[in-house]
């Protein structure tokens, strides 16, 4: 039984996939199906089993999850313990929704690097809404930045809602309707919608904006990134979603226009997420005060012309089999 093989668990049973825990460590489904394997013949039961599209968690499997969480976490700590005993740098892993990680997350990390005097090292990659928890919670990542994912600060209205994370608003903007010249025929729910993956996401602004306006799921194209789909819409393929402030210079010079609808302007906040201060690393608080710097919010409020998106791979990527 080794650290990795208890981590892959732990992603597979709480994420609900093989599939799904492969893409959060970024390695292949066969690795992530042999280090699981390992473990099962370890223990000699199947720990999680299959039932229709979901993993099921069977009775030592269910036993077990809470104490391979710790020991994952444990390892989290020991590691940082020893890079602390050696003197090496501090270890900061953020992860970001798309568009945030699109034209935010990497500007931002860069800056608060180049401010921490670089005694921090710093990873930064793209997960889902409802992956984030499960990465923050198992200390795969430090912190988490794009939507709202625990109670705000000073919430005790519903202590067992993301009791172990702490969202905080860092950053307030409206979502719009963007589109090229050309007339757009119909309503909402005719248009063709231009979007990146976060759309797809029920839990993002633009997820939920989306549904607002009815728009069915046959009426929306996903780009690879959302720079992709604005061109679109700027040729004349349909509307897209847009943080107004992201898209201001594209409005200025003519290439896409507003669209008024009645959802739009719809606010949209991102928020920072990290665990509770008793478990949060010195890297994440220290990053927690950088956003609320002038610095950090110029980067937010003008982060430039965005990279494209990646997958984020925690560093228990490799010797899965071991």
């Amino acid at each position: 039984m080794t650290l990795t093989q208890l981590s892959t668990f732990v992603l597979v049973a709480k994420l609900g996939s093989v599939k799904a825990a492969a893409t959060a460590l970024g390695v292949s489904e066969p690795a992530v199906s042999q280090a699981l394997a390992a473990l099962r013949q370890q223990f000699a039961d199947q720990l999680v089993v299959r039932a229709g599209t979901t993993m099921r968690l069977t009775a030592a499997g269910t036993r077990l999850l809470p104490i391979a969480s710790q020991m994952v976490a444990l390892g989290a700590d020991a590691e940082a313990a020893v890079r602390a005993g050696k003197g090496a740098p501090g270890q900061l892993r953020v992860v970001a929704s798309g568009t945030v990680m699109e034209f935010v997350a990497t500007p931002l990390v860069d800056a608060f690097a180049e401010r921490s005097g670089r005694k921090i090292d710093t990873t930064v990659g793209m997960a889902a809404t409802a992956e984030m928890p499960v990465l923050l919670a198992n200390r795969f990542a430090d912190v988490a930045l794009g939507p709202n994912l625990g109670r705000s600060v000073g919430d005790t209205a519903d202590p067992e809602r993301g009791s172990e994370l702490i969202s905080e608003p860092v950053f307030r903007t409206h979502l719009v309707v963007v589109a090229g010249a050309a007339p757009l025929p119909g309503g909402p729910a005719h248009w063709s919608w231009l979007v990146d993956s976060t759309a797809t996401d029920p839990a993002s602004d633009s997820g939920r904006l989306l549904r607002r306006l009815h728009v069915a799921e046959s009426r929306v194209r996903v780009f690879a990134s959302l720079t992709a789909a604005w061109a679109a819409a700027a040729d004349g393929a349909g509307v897209s979603v847009a943080p107004a402030h992201l898209v201001t210079a594209r409005l200025r010079r003519g290439e896409l226009r507003v669209v008024n609808t009645a959802a739009t302007p719809a606010d949209a906040t991102w928020y920072l997420t990290t665990l509770m201060p008793e478990r949060r690393s010195i890297a994440a608080e220290t990053f927690r005060h950088y956003l609320s710097s002038a610095a950090a919010l110029r980067v937010m409020r003008e982060p430039g012309a965005g990279v494209p998106p990646s997958k984020f791979r925690p560093p228990v990527y490799v010797t899965l089999w071991s």
